[in-house]
């Protein structure tokens, strides 16, 4: 199998990246080269490549003007070339979507093999994805990473409208769309297009761990503080706004408790050798150095110009020593840095918006804040240097270990590309239906799942199977999956309110006709109002429905 991976912002080059290097040099890239390397390993997958933007830069390195660079065995970059080669940011790269479409277009031309799949990163990537998908009949995902619509200030995120529209159009026409978390996948995306959910695989990353010891840290940071004795509170984001950093020093140096514990370290991507003068980067440190002058933080915290991945493991396993790990974003997509701390058994602080809800459940450990608080942010810094915060977090890194790698993303993914290439609904007329609940009926013993599906792919077209759960869609897509049972022809979700029926290859539709019967006459504020005098508890935000 031939893949392809589309992200075109930020700085992409072989291990080690240089993440931080630029404001767009974050989390997705991590995400593609994990993604990447994780399908490379694979014996059913032979070509993996990652197609960006080439650009000329002497100030981030002559490697990014290179046309091909090998990353491992059966996997590389290819740069797509346009006539501005300087380096852009991702709202500037819109104003080259032509002409890096046509480029793309052009590399597959002359390719005499094409790519069995094209995964989009980011709406900007999809635009090349649908223009293959036109020419050269190739099929495509898409993840979204972070919406325009979630982006807490629209003066933050340049074009807001347009890159809206981009989105949506994304959704609307993608195959099949990748998420990281249910907040991503159940609030985010539908919030877009409320059918996007039949489109939608919840799919969890992984991480490229490294272990380490501490020296790299000390050697790193003790000359910044007055007493690197303390344990430290780590935070690693880069500087914009919307990650909330100002807030966390804030946080820190407006509580003389939580100084006196331990000290604040933070790496703000790469300072080094760039003109940051007027950028959004640049606004952020300068209110960064403020709140440290104004709190006498100097000797407290520690914020490197420059560091490296060796570093960045070094300053994790320094944080398992009594330390905590910080997270305030104003929102947070999914959450990957939460995820390296965690399976390096380092207790985490994270914003209670977006993915890290899903990160804290699912290991069992970790504490969720109000980013806009900063007391909040104080005092879960607080419990989380705590004894009892830190057993926790040595009882969840094994389930961090297990939940979130790679190669489990890798092999999910293969499962949606069977579901698009080969599963077409069974149209005949059903004869007889047998309907199955899911959690600990279809699930819970591994050799009765697999003489199920036996059983399945063996009976005949006039025999339907249909799976009815409490579960939402995507989350009952997730757990079919992972059982490896049958794809049903009919899900029956969110306990009974909503029935999804194939409408083509992965894709599933809402049936409206149903949605309309079960609305009518529905006094749904009137019952919400009579549940709160009960003192009833609703579900998360994402588990909610008309």
């Amino acid at each position: 199998m031939f893949l392809v991976h589309i992200a075109l912002g930020g700085c992409i080059r072989p291990p080690p990246v240089e993440y931080g290097l630029t404001e767009d040099t974050g989390g997705h890239i991590a995400y593609v080269m994990g993604a990447a390397l994780a399908q490379a390993r694979r014996p059913d997958v032979d070509r993996v490549e990652i197609v960006t933007r080439a650009f000329d830069d002497q100030g981030l390195g002559s490697c990014y003007a290179q046309s091909c660079q090998p990353i491992a065995s059966g996997l590389m970059i290819r740069r797509l070339r346009t006539q501005n080669l300087s380096y852009l940011n991702k709202a500037d790269i819109v104003a080259e979507l032509p002409q890096l479409e046509a480029a793309f277009l052009d590399l597959l031309a002359k390719q005499s093999r094409k790519p069995d799949f094209i995964h989009a990163h980011f709406a900007d990537a999809a635009v090349l994805a649908r223009a293959a998908e036109k020419h050269f009949d190739i099929p495509w995902l898409f993840s979204s990473h972070s919406l325009a619509t979630c982006i807490a200030e629209k003066h933050d995120c340049p074009d807001h409208a347009g890159r809206q529209a981009r989105e949506r159009t994304a959704m609307a026409q993608a195959p099949a769309i990748i998420a990281s978390s249910r907040d991503e996948a159940e609030r985010q995306l539908p919030s877009c297009d409320s059918q996007v959910e039949g489109r939608i695989y919840r799919i969890s990353p992984g991480v490229i761990t490294q272990t380490a010891s501490t020296k790299a840290a000390h050697d790193l940071i003790n000359p910044l503080l007055s007493d690197s004795q303390k344990p430290i509170i780590l935070g690693i984001a880069r500087p914009v706004k919307k990650k909330n950093l100002v807030a966390l020093v804030e946080a820190y140096g407006r509580d003389k408790t939580l100084r006196d514990a331990a000290n604040l370290i933070i790496l703000a991507g790469l300072r080094t050798g760039l003109n940051e003068q007027g950028s959004e980067a640049a606004s952020v440190m300068s209110e960064i150095r403020a709140a440290v002058e104004r709190h006498h933080l100097h000797g407290h915290i520690a914020l490197p110009v420059n560091h490296n991945q060796r570093d960045t493991a070094s300053l994790y396993a320094l944080a398992a020593q009594g330390g905590a790990f910080a997270n305030p974003a104003i929102h947070e997509p999914f959450g990957l840095t939460l995820i390296e701390a965690a399976q390096a058994g380092v207790p985490i602080v994270a914003t209670r918006n977006g993915g890290p809800v899903d990160i804290v459940r699912e290991i069992g450990a970790g504490i969720l804040v109000d980013p806009l608080d900063l007391t909040d942010i104080a005092d879960g810094l607080l419990r989380a240097l705590s004894d009892a915060e830190r057993l926790k977090a040595f009882h969840a890194r094994p389930r961090a270990l297990r939940l979130y790698n790679w190669d489990s993303w890798a092999s999910n993914v293969q499962q949606v590309f069977a579901t698009l290439r080969r599963y077409s609904p069974r149209a005949s007329v059903a004869r007889r239906l047998l309907v199955c609940d899911l959690d600990g009926t279809l699930t819970g013993d591994r050799g009765g799942a697999e003489r199920f599906a036996k059983w399945a792919a063996r009976r005949p077209e006039t025999e339907k199977f249909a799976v009815a759960t409490g579960r939402s869609v995507v989350e009952a897509r997730r757990v079919i999956a992972d059982w490896r049972l049958p794809v049903p022809d009919v899900l029956i979700t969110s306990v009974g309110t909503e029935i999804w029926r194939w409408v083509g290859p992965g894709r599933l539709t809402r049936c409206e006709d149903y949605a309309s019967l079960i609305d009518s006459d529905w006094q749904r504020e009137a019952v919400r109002d009579l549940a709160a005098l009960c003192n009833m508890t609703p579900q998360p935000v994402f588990d909610q429905r008309r």
